[in-house]
């Protein structure tokens, strides 16, 4: 009896304010913040932390966003703790940024849930929810003086646009966590400890121009080209879900530009495809089966010259695939967190890039899970209330190692 009653005294002293949480979540989901343009909010999260009590020294934002490709106003946001209790350093980590249809989002509570005012736009709460409940943990912290372990809280930047805020994160600055966590989707309850990887490729396909009803067998046509590889592609089993002697990926083509009028054989098209896989082996395979369709489409369009197409392929990883495994202490810490407030963790392994895929590539091993986000990116994006209160209370638990049992 005075076991089950202490722990429940030493589970209210770690309660978060809910009530102070949601609010910070609103303000923040008002605050405008594209990709590339984390400079407001990056700005409103360091003022509450300075405002709680943090040394101006603690909070750095790095250089990412120098390193992007989609250049930017603001690095990632970088917040250390020292430890005031042994343990082994976590990280707490969400993105900043939001996707262009947030623009303008007024977020209003209904029932519940946190929908935007207005139907023309999403709400931001991917991953304004995450980016807060991390924050809230920080506050709690500070302002209460709870003990914890080292600690190091990560906002990051341009997520949205290719994780280059996690990919060229200063790891430096990160101190070498041991342990971290990523608050990013819908279920806190949804566990993700592992997720693709991912390949990018820009296809440059040349043919030769002419006149279309003067002189149509002296040209080469690049869009015949594209379209005969994608063709093959199809046909071969190597487009959309793939699935190959027990082994899986997919891949997709999905933007092509080309061509300025009807009487003009196409002279060149710009492809861009992905391909994906758990198996880094298979998503080469995946690869070299696109490469191969357009070069052996290039051969095989030609003129009354015997003039061919041609092709040019360049490509680059966005993103490693990962898996950890279930005794990993940060995937421990999670799932003891998730029960210690009721829930019970599911495992899961994503198709998608997250900022855990750079974090654990630089050997942090980055366990992810929701803030109660539902319909991410489109205008009927919600977040559930309830969702995010378990999500600050896990958040609060994880960066103070509560005990959970």
């Amino acid at each position: 009896m005075k076991q089950a009653a202490d722990r429940a005294k030493t589970l209210a002293e770690w309660e978060p304010d809910l009530e102070r949480a949601e609010r910070l979540l609103l303000e923040m989901l008002a605050i405008p913040g594209v990709s590339g343009r984390e400079g407001e909010v990056a700005e409103f999260v360091a003022r509450q932390l300075r405002r709680a009590g943090a040394p101006a020294s603690a909070i750095r934002s790095d250089a990412a966003h120098r390193r992007s490709p989609h250049g930017g106003e603001q690095g990632n946001l970088i917040f250390r703790l020292p430890g005031s209790s042994p343990g082994p350093r976590r990280l707490l980590a969400a993105h900043l940024d939001t996707v262009p249809l947030c623009v303008g989002a007024r977020p209003v509570v209904r029932r519940g849930l946190v929908v935007p005012a207005q139907p023309t736009t999403a709400l931001g709460a991917d991953d304004r929810a995450g980016a807060a409940a991390i924050l809230s943990a920080a506050l709690e912290i500070l302002r209460r003086g709870l003990p914890h372990p080292p600690l190091v809280f990560l906002w990051t930047v341009q997520e949205e646009v290719g994780l280059y805020g996690a990919r060229h994160v200063n790891a430096a600055w990160l101190g070498k966590p041991r342990l971290a966590f990523n608050f990013d989707g819908g279920s806190p309850e949804h566990v993700t400890i592992g997720a693709t990887g991912g390949y990018r490729m820009q296809i440059r396909v040349r043919g030769v121009a002419s006149h279309a009803g003067v002189a149509p067998d002296q040209g080469v046509s690049a869009i015949a080209i594209a379209a005969l590889a994608i063709a093959e592609l199809h046909r071969e089993g190597w487009h959309g879900q793939i699935v190959k002697n027990g082994r899986s990926g997919t891949s997709n083509v999905g933007v092509i530009h080309g061509g300025e009028a009807t009487n003009v054989v196409t002279p060149e098209v710009q492809v861009h495809a992905e391909a994906r896989s758990h198996d880094p082996a298979f998503r080469q395979r995946i690869v070299a089966a696109i490469e191969q369709a357009f070069r052996k489409a290039a051969r095989s369009v030609k003129n009354a010259a015997g003039e061919g197409g041609a092709v040019e392929i360049r490509g680059r990883l966005d993103y490693e695939s990962f898996r950890l495994d279930e005794n990993e202490p940060s995937v421990v810490a999670v799932c003891d967190a998730v029960r210690a407030v009721g829930g019970e963790p599911t495992l899961a392994i994503s198709n998608g890039g997250l900022d855990a895929n750079w974090l654990t590539a630089r050997g942090i091993p980055t366990v992810t899970l929701g803030a109660g986000v539902a319909n991410a990116h489109t205008t009927r994006e919600r977040l559930d209330l309830k969702q995010f209160r378990q999500a600050c209370r896990i958040a609060l638990r994880l960066a103070t190692a509560c005990p959970t049992r």
